[in-house]
């Protein structure tokens, strides 16, 4: 039987904001009720940790460095192949419910001449999807206008539902009413107060429901659906009975420590001396804020609910294959900082649920899985599920499938990459780089974890066997020099890894090894060599007279 596949993906949902991953307090029994049915893989690594970034590796399987558009709103130039380029042709349709943060390169389809009316134009501008419902969830506005100029279904959704404001994506859906005012949710101070929006039509219900009719509506032809959501990302602010679910008593601690703040790396000193950085180092902010960012999951627990209850009553869940992630994750005041600029696991580590209601699943079904684990894996996964052998000269993850099976993949890598730009950021200016210099590498291994930053800093350097939380910098330690080396060393075998011929495989290569020999071209032959005579065969006979 042909599976569907339910790629579900969350935005901004920590890898340690969930009940089975053990959250002291909050509570995801939705989650965890996957994590019971399917294996969860608790070392999973994002190639990026800013949104556009890391869902452009997702969707095609390549590295930030490998496709370019390393940040939000950067285009994914024309010709890079993406899910639909590689399931379409197996026989699976590949749809997006939600948000993907995608710019098109239409600079790219203007030159090439590709229509932007047209079914491939329209493809090729949407990641490779064809869409049910794209909305990014960023209906923000300024003095110069929208952040996304685009037209929202979203906020046509609840205009029709009769909301009255210009835009009630901001007004209703991410602010509360406050004395017959706006209290926006762009203002943190604001994020304890329920959102002046009715629950059912807040975003996570909406996109949940647009999957259900997506679903509903697919024929016998397989699909796989990306499900994307836009929470818990901010504006922190959740709709009532969420917004006061959990209280400042339901906080973590913060996972910091003051010698993080003596003598640190000039680009985490940036970063948090910053206005993000230094509004997460106050207790107050984390008090309000986390609180609503847990009110947020607890929405997206109950959605998740709604949706596998859905599947089963209706009698598709043992034909969907159902995968859970999110792009990166959110600091939230650990090692002084907020939003997800750097590669402690708080930011560069996400949540992955992998839940395959076939036997040869059973193996593993309720388990967890430590293996390091990239999202690029992903896309190679998707494509092995639909019949397909994924063309490792293009996407450069590898099939999760056999460690579903109980099964130990031969040669596994030995670390997980991940890469960051912060050209775009006030901390490339602080700092007085260019943009070619405002780059950053994680090298994760089971026990270390290196940083490089280009622009002559030092590397930072983290001993995750003896310090898991990640405090303590080694990385201008002398006595660290060998293993820095090594972990180099495994950088440098990454940076030298195949990227970008795409257009012929490894095989195809091989195959060609020798044929031009056999189309006539005889390189270095003197004549007294033992030549097969079917290769000279048309360059012997009688030579014809000149005309």
């Amino acid at each position: 039987m042909r599976m569907n596949i339910l790629y579900i993906m969350y935005d901004q949902l920590r890898h340690d904001y969930l009940g089975c991953a053990g959250h002291p307090s909050l509570k995801t029994p939705n989650f965890d009720r996957l994590a019971a049915r399917g294996l969860r893989f608790t070392r999973a690594y994002v190639q990026s940790p800013v949104c556009g970034a890391s869902r452009m590796s997702s969707y095609t399987g390549r590295y930030t460095s490998s496709h370019g558009a390393s940040w939000n709103n950067y285009p994914l130039k024309v010709g890079e192949q993406t899910l639909g380029d590689h399931l379409r042709p197996l026989g699976m349709g590949c749809w997006l419910v939600g948000k993907t943060h995608m710019q098109a390169d239409l600079a790219g389809m203007d030159r090439l001449g590709i229509s932007r009316d047209g079914v491939i134009g329209a493809r090729v501008a949407e990641c490779g999807f064809d869409i049910w419902a794209r909305d990014d969830g960023l209906w923000a506005e300024g003095p110069d206008g929208f952040y996304d100029s685009r037209r929202s279904p979203y906020n046509e959704y609840l205009k029709s539902r009769g909301y009255r404001s210009g835009n009630p994506w901001h007004d209703n859906a991410n602010a509360a009413a406050t004395d017959g005012e706006v209290a926006s949710g762009f203002l943190m101070q604001n994020a304890r107060k329920p959102a002046h929006i009715r629950e059912e039509d807040s975003e996570t219900p909406w996109l949940t429901g647009q999957a259900m009719q997506f679903i509903e509506a697919q024929g016998d032809s397989p699909w796989l659906c990306h499900l994307s959501y836009i929470k818990p990302h901010w504006p922190y602010i959740v709709p009532a009975p969420y917004h006061d679910l959990y209280g400042p008593e339901d906080v973590p601690p913060p996972v910091r420590a003051e010698s993080e703040r003596e003598n640190p790396h000039p680009v985490y000193d940036a970063f948090m001396s910053g206005q993000i950085g230094q509004a997460f180092s106050r207790d107050e902010v984390r008090e309000t804020v986390i609180p609503a960012y847990m009110g947020l999951i607890a929405q997206c627990d109950d959605q998740l609910g709604r949706l596998l209850d859905w599947l089963e009553e209706t009698g598709r869940a043992e034909q969907t294959i159902i995968v859970l992630t999110s792009d990166h994750g959110d600091y939230l005041g650990d090692h002084w900082m907020g939003e997800k600029d750097l590669f402690h696991d708080a930011s560069a580590r996400v949540p992955l649920i992998i839940m395959d209601p076939r036997p040869e699943a059973d193996a593993t079904r309720g388990q967890t899985c430590d293996a390091l684990v990239e999202a690029i894996d992903l896309a190679p996964t998707f494509v092995d599920w639909a019949g397909g052998t994924p063309p490792s000269h293009i996407l450069e993850g590898r099939s999760l499938r056999p460690w579903l099976r109980g099964e130990t993949p031969e040669d596994w890598r030995q670390a997980a990459i991940s890469e960051y730009d912060f050209s775009g950021t006030p901390v490339a200016v602080k700092l007085g780089l260019e943009p070619r210099d405002c780059r950053l590498f994680m090298v994760a291994t089971r026990d270390w974890k290196l940083m490089h930053a280009e622009g002559g800093f030092r590397p930072m350097l983290f001993d995750l066997a003896n310090d898991p939380d990640e405090l303590h910098d080694l990385g201008a330690d002398p006595a660290r020099a060998g293993t820095i080396a090594q972990l180099y060393d495994l950088l440098f075998a990454w940076a030298r890894r195949m990227s970008q011929r795409t257009a012929i495989s490894d095989a195809e290569i091989v195959a060609r090894r020798g044929a031009s020999r056999r189309r006539g071209i005889l390189q270095g032959v003197y004549g007294d060599e033992q030549i097969p005579e079917e290769l000279l065969s048309r360059y012997r006979g009688r030579a014809e007279p000149l005309p």
